[in-house]
């Protein structure tokens, strides 16, 4: 799932998020969005075509702890125990989107987006991604990508929109 073309477009993300979105309408899926890294750049993608409101439920937009636990529900000894930056709390944040929401399919993503905050474990550019469908298990998968600041993200929403389409087929 991770072959990220290398310059990634407003108008390719914005083709990738229609498909998408098209795909969630014929199956009758709706769609929530749960950002920190990206800052609801998915959100914006799905929503940037028109109809949107046919497939897209919600989204929400959480950087810090606090966001995390109030809105999604991220129990504050995982934060402590494997930080932001980790499959345990992106698992948390895609299965919080979906209970506090209507719709059927989530999408959530928590990374180091830079130029500063890396560490030798968890580098910039190291970004989780967790899709989960109503009443499925959830996949989560880490990546670690290259570039600036607006290179990661670009390639986090990308990435995240290419599961959102596999978890479609």
């Amino acid at each position: 799932m991770s072959n990220v073309p290398l310059h990634l477009t407003d108008a390719a993300l914005t083709a990738l998020g229609t498909k998408v979105g098209h795909r969630a309408r014929d199956l009758h899926q709706t769609l929530v969005t749960a950002e920190s890294c990206t800052s609801g750049w998915i959100a914006k993608t799905l929503t940037d075509a028109p109809g949107s409101s046919a497939w897209f439920d919600s989204g929400v937009a959480v950087y810090s702890y606090e966001a995390k636990q109030a809105l999604l529900g991220v129990q504050a000894s995982t934060l402590e125990q494997f930080g932001a930056v980790s499959r345990e709390c992106v698992v948390e944040m895609v299965s919080g989107a979906l209970t506090r929401s209507g719709a059927s399919l989530a999408v959530a993503v928590t990374g180091i987006a830079g130029p500063s905050g890396g560490t030798e474990d968890k580098p910039v550019g190291t970004v989780w991604i967790g899709w989960k469908q109503r009443g499925n298990y959830t996949v989560a998968e880490v990546f670690h990508f290259d570039g600036d600041r607006d290179e990661v993200r670009r390639r986090a929403v990308w990435q995240a929109l290419t599961g959102l389409r596999e978890l479609l087929k």
